[in-house]
């Protein structure tokens, strides 16, 4: 269903679902934004700077629990899955390189690994880009497979630009030679992806992606960057927008409260997804720290918002029927004159959820970047 947003802007498209009635495409939309179904295909030699780039995409360090090895233990020609320990659904999947030898059936290796059932392939290296990894991608660009990236990885020993800019230039023409029309590489250093020209690749990604899956990588990616944390508020205001809809369309029923009651469940979902996207979570932290070299305790302290250190159903609770009842004494006589008494009541659900979401995920917004910002040792 979400492959319907293509090209759209995802909010007006939501919008315009709940306008004509198509309350299954938003529960729909709500489903992938919350648990984030993504499925990247990394290609490429396996070692140290493969499995570090995989395992900075999901927000782990090579001695975390669930992190890919430096070694693969699966056989060369294997395909081995890497889910992100937070968001299960998002998954990267690690595909052997493309084989050197010539002739060389591009067909045959797009087929056999299955590229259509990926949102994006990277196709990586760390020296010189090989004509036949240049064949796969024409081949899965003719299969209208449009998302794949060619990805230059400096290693640890890789001090010098120069070397780095040559080895990228380098790569553009054998792209230009083999007819890749716009060709684009992306240099990245696995261990810190914020520099280079990982948030190039990113804006990439989201303009080629259905812009709900554009969404929910955005939200699967650890927060990176301040940019990143303001991007991911973004995503979390459509997401509000589309669970407060629902909101008002299953609470019509002119009772107090009832609101608060049926919603705290979703709202739950959201907050605590927001405080798992936005790496305010104590595990979360605690990786970081040690990413960063900091003490762990002084990124907590960062966290000003209660929400962003634990959500409960008690907390949600208590502001969404505080909203719910300041919407009901200050909004009541402009509601009753502009709406039928059936949907008085839908229209205050409406509006608490989207009020007590936004304002919680502004707030939780706010903490990840002054944590982001630290944890960078940037200025403001």
């Amino acid at each position: 269903m979400a492959d319907v947003f293509r090209g759209l802007n995802l909010l007006e498209t939501l919008k315009e679902s709940i306008e004509s009635n198509k309350l299954s495409d938003v529960k729909d939309a709500v489903e992938d934004l919350l648990i984030s179904r993504i499925n990247l295909a990394v290609v490429g030699d396996r070692g140290g700077e493969k499995a570090s780039f995989m395992n900075s995409l999901r927000g782990l360090g090579p001695d975390d629990k669930d992190a890919a090895p430096s070694q693969s233990p699966v056989a060369p020609e294997e395909v081995t899955g890497y889910p992100n320990p937070k968001h299960p659904d998002f998954r990267l999947w690690d595909l052997p390189p493309v084989p050197t030898t010539s002739p060389f059936e591009p067909e045959g290796y797009v087929n056999r690994f299955k590229f259509l059932r990926y949102n994006a392939v990277f196709m990586m290296f760390t020296q010189k880009l090989q004509p036949n990894s240049v064949e796969v991608c024409l081949e899965a660009r003719s299969l209208q497979q449009q998302a794949v990236y060619f990805i230059l990885l400096a290693s640890a020993k890789d001090t010098e630009k120069k070397s780095l800019e040559e080895r990228k230039e380098a790569a553009l023409e054998v792209l230009k030679s083999q007819g890749v029309k716009q060709p684009k590489v992306f240099l990245v250093r696995p261990s810190t992806l914020e520099k280079l020209d990982f948030p190039d690749l990113l804006a990439d990604i989201s303009k080629a992606l259905p812009e709900i899956r554009a969404y929910a990588f955005l939200l699967a990616l650890p927060a990176l960057t301040p940019a990143l944390v303001t991007q991911k508020k973004e995503a979390f205001k459509a997401l509000i927008w589309a669970a407060a809809s629902l909101s008002g369309g299953v609470s019509a029923i002119p009772v107090p409260l009832v609101a608060s009651m049926v919603d705290s469940s979703i709202a739950v979902r959201i907050l605590t997804k927001a405080q798992l996207s936005l790496c305010l979570d104590d595990k979360s932290l605690e990786q970081l720290a040690r990413q960063r070299n900091l003490e762990a305790a002084e990124l907590k302290r960062l966290r000003t918002c209660v929400l962003s250190v634990e959500v409960t159903k008690v907390e949600v609770k208590k502001r969404l029927a505080a909203a719910e009842k300041e919407l009901s004494t200050a909004s009541s006589k402009l509601l009753e004159m502009a709406m039928p008494r059936h949907a008085r009541s839908a229209s205050r659900a409406f509006t608490a959820m989207l009020q007590t979401l936004n304002s919680a995920v502004d707030e939780m917004a706010a903490d990840a970047e002054r944590i982001v910002t630290t944890a960078l040792g940037q200025e403001k």
